[in-house]
């Protein structure tokens, strides 16, 4: 089946992108790939960088950026946003349901071995509330589009959600690069991520915070994948940037480390997993985290964000469950619809996903960055083979799912514009009210029919824009004449093969 392109269908042009798509017909390949390289080195100039351990050679990579922008339209995006926030609300409820009075399990809505058993649920969290009952305080849920008005939800994140820093760093570039392009747009602003993060932590001071809160963001340290964004959000949000070293606890409360002497501190932007948060409690070998740190959380003497035990509302395996959490929390109908999956560890499932290997994607049920995935109609008969062994030798470990024909952008290759496969992750903040930026990070597979968006895999990040309204149409269509003849020698429409605008 074809992707949709959200540029066009291959005659005309969607009015969301008549501008730009006017402004690439004019400008010829030469003029796009002098901007990219331009974008490489202000990117490498600003250090806006993403660590991979994995591959040697050097870890710190350019996450590469397209100056093809991905555009939605305000009708689009306000559907979006209303379906983000139902979902984040159900999965926060459901949160605060599984750590208290367990009442989906009760029902059989959701099985309950899978969620107390499960490795993310932390039993240290029964019974206690954070303040303000606000689990998922940063949450990024991956959406994927198959057609004009097809949107699905991919994932959930829900413990340490990445991207924000290059969602805002992209649109800087852009408007750096391609001033004038932007200017004529009204686009949606996200520069004002940081300091809505910043108001949302600030409005989950714990009880015991009398006066200003003082905000940390709590990193692994330079090592970190994201240490860039961790610095990032630091810096712009105006809070110091700390490691487990830094801190202490203290008669049940968190302090900090300065040269002035000890200062408390309220609030925690977590950038750390769960099992090194705290080696009294998790992994006693981890030098990530401060000792005695959930003893001060549970005392309501700080705050953490994202709570400890969040990781089970963002399994692959639990996925399934949240149109039933939304019509069970929230007595609602969800708006933004789940992919059909297929659990492994359901002996029919299971038999399903082995004799369709060849038509699904199969993924670790708690794996992330794209690793430990199978995308079935791209892998060779042997690959498939071992994937069936792996899912025979430990079933509860993978789910399956349709393999998605996801929508794409035109986006500058090695031989010129050509549609390559997208997703969007938004970023959802959850303190006394929901903010969602408009837009979030844009995520591009960069090899030819790739399905593979994660930067650790080789993808490459768009800027999203959402426009206040759409620009006036175009007066010819892709077909025309003219058109062709101001592409400088590129083909004129823009879901066709690799080479093609």
């Amino acid at each position: 089946m074809a992707a949709f392109d959200e540029m066009g269908d291959g005659t005309n042009i969607r009015a969301p992108y008549a501008g730009v798509a006017q402004a690439l017909a004019s400008a010829g390949r030469d003029a796009l790939e002098a901007k990219r390289r331009e974008a490489e080195v202000l990117f490498r100039r600003i250090g806006v960088t993403f660590a991979v351990y994995t591959e040697g050679g050097d870890p710190e990579r350019l996450i590469p950026f397209d100056v093809v922008p991905r555009i939605l339209s305000r009708q689009e995006w306000e559907r979006l946003r209303a379906g983000l926030e139902q979902r984040t609300r159900a999965l926060n409820a459901f949160l605060g349901d599984i750590y208290g009075p367990r009442r989906i399990l009760a029902e059989g809505l959701v099985p309950a071995d899978l969620v107390l058993k499960n490795e993310g649920y932390r039993a240290i969290m029964e019974g206690f509330t954070p303040p303000g009952g606000v689990y998922t305080v940063i949450s990024g849920t991956d959406l994927v589009r198959t057609g004009p008005d097809e949107f699905f939800v991919l994932e959930d994140n829900c413990r340490v959600p990445s991207g924000v820093s290059y969602m805002i760093e992209n649109r800087e570039a852009m408007l750096r690069l391609l001033p004038q392009l932007c200017a004529a747009h009204r686009i949606a602003p996200v520069s004002q991520y940081p300091e809505e993060l910043l108001e949302t932590l600030k409005s989950l001071a714990p009880p015991a915070c009398t006066g200003e809160p003082t905000i940390a963001v709590l990193t692994p340290g330079p090592f970190n994948s994201a240490y860039y964004e961790h610095s990032f959000l630091a810096d712009e949000m105006g809070v110091e940037l700390v490691e487990g070293a830094d801190l202490f606890v203290r008669d049940d409360t968190v302090f900090m480390r300065t040269t002035a002497g000890p200062r408390r501190v309220d609030v925690i932007y977590r950038r750390v997993d769960d099992e090194f948060l705290d080696p009294e409690v998790f992994r006693p070998d981890s030098m990530l985290g401060v000792p005695g740190l959930m003893r001060a959380y549970k005392a309501g003497r700080v705050t953490l964000a994202n709570a400890p035990g969040a990781g089970v509302a963002d399994d692959k395996a639990v996925y399934p469950f949240v149109p039933a959490m939304i019509r069970f929390y929230l007595g609602e109908e969800p708006i933004l619809q789940n992919v059909p999956t297929y659990d492994c560890g359901r002996p029919e499932d299971r038999d399903h996903v082995l004799a369709n290997l060849d038509k699904l994607v199969v993924k670790l049920a708690r794996g992330s960055g794209g690793y430990g995935m199978l995308v079935g109609p791209h892998a060779t008969p042997e690959q498939r083979a071992t994937f069936a062994e792996r899912i025979r030798a430990n079933p509860d470990d993978y789910i399956a799912q349709p393999t998605l024909a996801l929508s794409t952008v035109p986006t500058l290759s090695d031989t010129g514009l050509a549609p390559r496969h997208v997703d969007l992750r938004p970023f959802i903040l959850f303190g006394q009210e929901v903010r969602i930026v408009p837009g979030g990070l844009t995520r591009v597979a960069l090899r030819e029919g790739s399905l593979v968006v994660n930067s650790s895999q080789g993808g490459g990040t768009k800027d999203t824009w959402v426009l206040e309204e759409d620009p006036p149409p175009m007066t010819q269509s892709m077909t025309g004449d003219g058109m062709t003849q101001s592409m400088g020698g590129m083909t004129q429409s823009f879901g066709k093969p690799e080479g093609s605008l």
